[in-house]
């Protein structure tokens, strides 16, 4: 994991703006609106589908591939740091009330008291159904055709074509 100070001046600037147009879009998910939210990740593709009550911290951490759909009130913590981003492959469906987590603290209490910020990427391959209230921590990588049931934390990288889900996630079968 990567350390960053996200109360930082500049970081807080970005992120006050990135809340902003996150605000704006889901008092009125309008076409403007939606394109200056996806005008704010570092790659939107191609029929990007985004529900409202999308939220994430800047914006600029996030890639999002072709015909990827996300379902309402979507809570994406990315870092501003290039090698903690969140990329999310083409023909994505991700559920209402998703979280996808690259943002940690300090388990020793002493380290968190200084207020310091870790990231580590997340990746989601391509064609991956993340059901709805899942939750996805940082430095996980979901390969391509996974399913992810509904409720599951995932904790672990999931391989290709498996379904998982369950606290922590678990292998429930090959698909």
């Amino acid at each position: 994991m990567k350390e960053f100070n996200s109360l930082d001046k500049s970081l807080l600037e970005q992120r006050n703006n990135a809340h902003e147009i996150c605000r704006l879009f889901a008092k009125s998910p309008s076409k403007g609106n939606l394109k200056r939210l996806k005008g704010m990740f570092a790659h939107c593709g191609e029929q990007v589908v985004i529900e409202a009550g999308f939220h994430c911290d800047y914006g600029s951490g996030i890639k999002i591939g072709d015909r990827t759909f996300i379902n309402i009130n979507c809570t994406v913590l990315d870092a501003p740091l290039s090698d903690a981003q969140i990329t999310i492959g083409d023909d994505c469906l991700i559920g209402p009330n998703v979280q996808l987590l690259a943002v940690s603290h300090a388990v020793n209490p002493t380290e968190r008291l200084a207020k310091a910020n870790f990231a580590a990427p997340i990746s989601i391959g391509n064609n991956v159904w993340i059901g709805a209230g899942a939750i996805i921590l940082a430095g996980i990588k979901v390969a391509d055709n996974a399913v992810i049931g509904a409720g599951a934390i995932v904790t672990k990288d999931v391989a290709e074509n498996t379904l998982v889900a369950g606290n922590p996630a678990v292998k429930i079968k090959d698909i």
